[in-house]
């Protein structure tokens, strides 16, 4: 004799009622739905950010991690905003991040080699520019 699962479920609801097969079906969601705690969701950026995101990865990321936790070739970028500041004298973490950009080799950080391309500035339109180093100043 062959059973299918509708008549299963048709016997089933015969027998226990509707609120049991409910029951049921809850349990069985419950358990594929995992550790239960959902992930916090991932901030909205600007546009801006946005931009600067694209050309950080076309430009940027082969080298450099947003992650502080990720050395690649270059140092990582994550927290950038705050440590920038303290580089050089005379310069503010945003100016720091245009010079590295810009002349790159005038402010290498100390345990990494010249190695920044230093024709990046040329190859981006202002807008670009302006757009990675906020992204950059945003990684935390």
């Amino acid at each position: 004799m062959r059973v299918t699962v509708n008549c299963l479920n048709e016997r089933f609801v015969r027998r226990y009622g509707l609120p049991a097969l409910l029951v049921v079906a809850g349990f069985v969601l419950a358990a594929c739905g995992g550790s239960g705690e959902a992930a916090a969701p991932e901030p909205t950026l600007s546009p801006q950010l946005v931009a600067g995101r694209k050309v950080f990865v076309a430009h940027c990321g082969a080298c450099h991690s947003p992650s502080a936790e990720t050395v690649i070739v270059g140092p990582p970028l994550a927290g950038i905003a705050a440590h920038g500041a303290e580089r050089v004298d005379g310069l503010d973490a945003r100016a720091y991040v245009y010079s590295s950009i810009m002349r790159p080799s005038d402010f290498v950080v100390p345990g990494f080699e010249d190695v920044m391309p230093k024709d990046l500035a040329k190859k981006l339109t202002g807008e670009e520019l302006d757009s990675v180093v906020a992204y950059v100043l945003s990684l935390e």
